[in-house]
């Protein structure tokens, strides 16, 4: 469930694990009637506890949680629905910083596809373009007859409708919710949740947007962020006009898109006005590669974030591109010989 159902979820050596905080979301929504203490003792979580998203539980059994739950609420075939819509961006921490802080849904939709191994083992996402619209995809792999894990998709696909909601400037209708599996009697609880046609019994499970939904503004979810990005990095760049400063200018421009991923030598080319092979042979003619500028550009830019903020290690390596803070530790070690967590204590 969440976005990208299962937060923090990891595969151990032989199953997946999803975070309990998820757990508690959907306990939250079912039937008040229900003995919610046994249901959260019988998937291993302790009811009198304080959520701790560190505390894990078994992809089955939270798939078995769910189905057990739906049975017994009065309305479970809407629960799924229920959950769904409660998901905001904060519960996401720091995955949920990059997805409110893309310029755009089509931004945040491919931040989503290119983290989702950092969100969860058992779950891939894809952006695909069509002339109808763009395709948000939820891939998982499983029997779509097992109960728990269809409703753990619609959770996710109505999450997904829920945080599109909450950053986009724009009204956020789907022009269409696809699911694999079959409609649990009617579709029109569903139809009235989503507020368009929800087709069960396909090849895939997505949302279906506009194009012009997926370009409309996002809302500044984070202002330090926005500040940081478009003032501070504009400010910079404004300094630099002329071609014995192009070196600096694809670096700036490079780190406003990092933290939608390492953008391309032709994304990059086509902001200047040239072709990727022109920029390539004019940092050429400078001594520069287009893969050291990126390298560059990482290492400025998670310095400043370190020196200039107080965002957590996690949110600082998704914003500078790294999909795994291990990764960006690495990484920044070898840059300045020493941790991140050691650079910000000492700058």
């Amino acid at each position: 469930m969440g976005p990208f159902s299962g937060l923090h979820s990891w595969y151990t050596s032989v199953v997946g694990q999803i975070t309990s905080l998820f757990v508690h979301k959907v306990i939250a929504q079912a039937d008040s009637s229900l003995d919610k203490r046994a249901f959260l003792e019988a998937v291993g979580v302790d009811p009198d506890a304080p959520v701790d998203p560190k505390v894990m539980v078994a992809d089955t059994d939270y798939y078995e949680f769910f189905a057990d739950l739906a049975r017994a609420d009065p309305k479970g075939f809407e629960l799924p629905l229920r959950v769904g819509a409660t998901m905001r961006c904060e519960d996401y921490g720091a995955f949920g910083l990059a997805w409110k802080s893309a310029p755009n849904l089509r931004g945040s939709c491919e931040r989503a596809s290119r983290y989702a191994r950092v969100l969860t083992s058992v779950a891939t996402y894809e952006v695909r373009e069509a002339k109808e619209g763009v395709y948000m995809h939820l891939h998982r792999a499983g029997d779509r007859a097992t109960l728990g894990l269809r409703l753990s998709n619609e959770a996710t696909i109505a999450s997904i409708a829920a945080i599109c909601q909450e950053v986009s400037t724009s009204t956020f209708r789907a022009l269409a919710i696809y699911f694999k599996h079959g409609v649990p009697g009617s579709a029109a609880a569903h139809e009235r949740h989503f507020g368009c046609p929800v087709r069960f019994d396909t090849d895939m499970d997505a949302l279906l947007v506009s194009h012009e939904t997926m370009q409309a503004s996002n809302q500044v979810g984070d202002p330090g962020i926005v500040k940081f990005f478009d003032t501070h990095l504009e400010e910079e760049l404004s300094k630099f006009d002329d071609d014995a400063s192009l070196e600096r200018r694809v670096r700036i421009r490079i780190s406003q898109s990092l933290s939608q991923g390492i953008p391309t030598v032709t994304a990059v080319a086509s902001h200047f006005g040239m072709s990727g092979r022109t920029l390539q042979r004019r940092l050429s003619n400078r001594g520069y590669s287009f893969q050291k500028l990126v390298d560059e550009a990482r290492r400025e830019l998670a310095e400043r974030l370190l020196k200039e903020t107080s965002y957590p290690l996690a949110e600082v390596a998704y914003l500078t591109g790294f999909s795994e803070q291990s990764a960006f530790n690495r990484a920044f070690k070898r840059w300045a010989g020493q941790t991140p967590r050691s650079f910000r204590i000492k700058a």
